[in-house]
């Protein structure tokens, strides 16, 4: 591929320092660093199934908790993907998939429209997985969304651990987004009648 989809975003508040890289065209290489234990967990998955190469240190307030870092990670990497696709020519633009764990069976869809719209259609059965808020996968997916400038549907069609319910999450909006960056041979140029997705 002749154009470099990457992004290097630095993002330096009174509550947070993060450093996040980001290539498109990668192999699903990662290195994950936010104190948090269980979001670097589902970070690395997040690579892994999205095939992005991804490179994230950050330090936060964690003696506070964990909102301000989970949630400018997901500022950080909404920008990267934004900033990756440029004008988004040749993309396939739109990413869905179904994906089971176990008990639990999740939907995402996305568009990469330049729009941002977030709608989560998910329950939890418990309040934390080990010292993590579950509310907290909400806060990361509605800030991914809002940066990347993207729709983003999460619908739990079932599912009863809390672990397999934020890990399917995580694994199907990589397998969408891998899906909706990928180039589209068939169309080179970008993938709108309005001839822009900005």
């Amino acid at each position: 591929m002749s154009q470099t989809r990457t992004a290097t975003i630095n993002r330096q508040t009174a509550e947070t320092n993060v450093q996040l890289t980001l290539d498109l065209d990668g192999s699903g290489a990662s290195t994950i660093e936010t104190g948090v234990g269980f979001f670097d967990h589902m970070l690395t998955l997040l690579a892994k199934h999205a095939l992005f190469d991804l490179t994230v240190a950050a330090k936060g307030d964690l003696h506070v908790d964990f909102h301000h870092t989970v949630e400018d990670v997901g500022i950080c990497l909404g920008k990267a993907l934004a900033e990756a696709l440029g004008t988004k020519q040749g993309i396939v633009r739109y990413g869905s998939k179904t994906l089971p764990m176990e008990e639990t069976l999740v939907t995402s869809a996305l568009d990469l429209s330049g729009r941002a719209w977030f709608i989560y259609r998910v329950s939890f059965t418990t309040e934390k997985i080990g010292d993590f808020d579950v509310e907290l996968v909400e806060t990361f997916f509605q800030a991914l969304a809002a940066n990347a400038l993207m729709n983003l549907h999460l619908v739990l069609h079932h599912g009863s651990n809390s672990h397999h319910v934020a890990e399917a999450l995580f694994k199907s909006t990589a397998r969408a987004l891998r899906e909706a960056v990928a180039i589209d041979a068939r169309q080179p140029g970008v993938p709108s009648s309005k001839g822009t997705l900005s």
